[in-house]
């Protein structure tokens, strides 16, 4: 005899499969979102390292920039005292030096011949002065030329004194000053 099966398998059978698709889905799900979950912990966990990081550059940035203002500072303060350094070793040096001038001055002085003003520019020095003749300040000339300290005197110019000092005449003169070398160095 023949079985025959009066079941209704089919339904059975594409129940059973619906049921099995609905497990597979909500598995799908809850491992959809147990990965999620997992990736953004991952992500959060990253960003505040990160931000860890950032805030750790960030402070020792803020040292560093404190310490570089610091060595600015420094820096600045020992380019002063080196300026002032350098300003009074100047002046030590050229004491001597004005003495010496003014010592060259009086040397080269003719007779018959005064300075009445005397003004100093750089390295030029604008004298004006009375002389009894033109020949005692081309005299006056002469010496400057032949000076250790003084260069290049120019005459500017020569005029007839006022009647207060009659036979005088008024002369405007510049001449440049120069350094000479010290006695001793550069002969052996």
């Amino acid at each position: 005899m023949a079985k025959i099966n009066l079941r209704p398998w089919r339904e059975e059978l594409r129940a059973e499969k619906q049921q099995q698709f609905v497990v597979m889905i909500v598995g799908a799900a809850v491992l959809a979102a147990a990965l999620a979950f997992l990736w953004k912990t991952d992500v959060d966990n990253r960003i505040a390292y990160q931000e860890s990081r950032n805030a750790y550059i960030q402070t020792a940035t803020k040292e560093l920039d404190a310490q570089i203002k610091e060595i600015e500072d420094l820096k600045r303060k020992r380019d002063e005292l080196l300026a002032r350094m350098r300003v009074i070793q100047d002046l030590q040096g050229k004491r001597p030096v004005i003495v010496r001038v003014f010592d060259e001055l009086v040397r080269t002085l003719p007779e018959g011949l005064y300075y009445t003003s005397l003004n100093r520019k750089g390295t030029s020095l604008e004298l004006v002065g009375m002389a009894e003749s033109n020949s005692r300040i081309s005299g006056l000339m002469r010496q400057f030329d032949g000076s250790d300290w003084f260069a290049s005197p120019n005459l500017t110019n020569v005029a007839a004194a006022d009647r207060a000092r009659a036979g005088y005449s008024q002369f405007n003169l510049s001449v440049k000053q120069k350094t000479p070398e010290p006695e001793g160095e550069g002969s052996e």
